[in-house]
């Protein structure tokens, strides 16, 4: 049984299945992860972000979703580029082994920039993981972040360390831009997804289209619009 997973994880097909299960796991926890950051535009001096912070901190479950994900994104990430190597060198090399369809034809110039998308998109993460996670975990963050004392807890006051980079103007920009790649990026991944773990029919595709569109522009736009709106009422 071990040696035919890993076999089939090793193929072609499951190193496909594997970028599709990574990804779907990826968008939803985007979603989540959009969910506690929009506390940032409370106008309450980081009081509901700071709670929010701390839950995920101390959180046992949340702790282990959270390493999961650092897994998740790395394995996305190695996978892609073995899938993008390998493509790359055979010639006429059709990509995802999927059923072609109108959707798949129209979106062919996604596919062909996955993997540059999705290296931008890697670094953005590995810069926001120095920026603020390592910060917290790690840094000598100094006067960025003090304890605050929130209904008699003390708890570290992650506001201020926002606040430190969201009104820096370079780094918002970099922020917005990074979410408009992640936004392309996810315009032909979230379908691929669907379309790689056999969700093609002719009653459901059309939603699963509509759905990844209005999610590839939401949420980036979501994540983009916290930094402009928490910029021009800090700076």
């Amino acid at each position: 049984m071990k040696s035919w997973f890993f076999r089939f994880f090793t193929s072609s097909i499951g190193k496909k299945l594997l970028m599709a299960l990574t990804g779907l796991f990826l968008i939803l926890f985007l979603m989540v992860h959009l969910a506690g950051n929009l506390q940032l535009l409370y106008n309450d001096g980081g009081v509901a972000f700071n709670v929010y912070a701390d839950f995920m901190a101390h959180n046992p479950l949340i702790q282990l979703v959270s390493k999961g994900n650092f897994a998740f994104i790395l394995l996305h990430a190695i996978v892609g580029t073995v899938l993008w190597v390998r493509n790359r060198s055979a010639r006429g090399s059709q990509g995802y082994a999927v059923q072609k369809t109108k959707a798949t034809q129209t979106n062919a110039g996604f596919a062909k920039n996955m993997w540059y998308l999705g290296v931008i998109v890697f670094v953005f993460i590995i810069i926001h993981l120095l920026q603020f996670w390592a910060m917290m975990k790690f840094g000598d963050v100094g006067a960025d972040v003090n304890l605050v004392d929130i209904d008699g807890k003390q708890v570290k006051n992650l506001y201020a360390l926002v606040e430190v980079a969201f009104t820096n103007m370079p780094f918002v920009f970099f922020y917005v831009l990074s979410m408009a790649v992640i936004a392309f990026h996810l315009w032909h991944g979230f379908q691929s997804a669907f379309q790689t773990i056999g969700w093609n029919h002719p009653k459901y595709t059309p939603v699963v289209q509509f759905l990844g569109k209005a999610y590839s522009v939401l949420v980036p736009l979501g994540f983009a619009v916290i930094p402009i709106v928490f910029y021009l009422r800090h700076a």
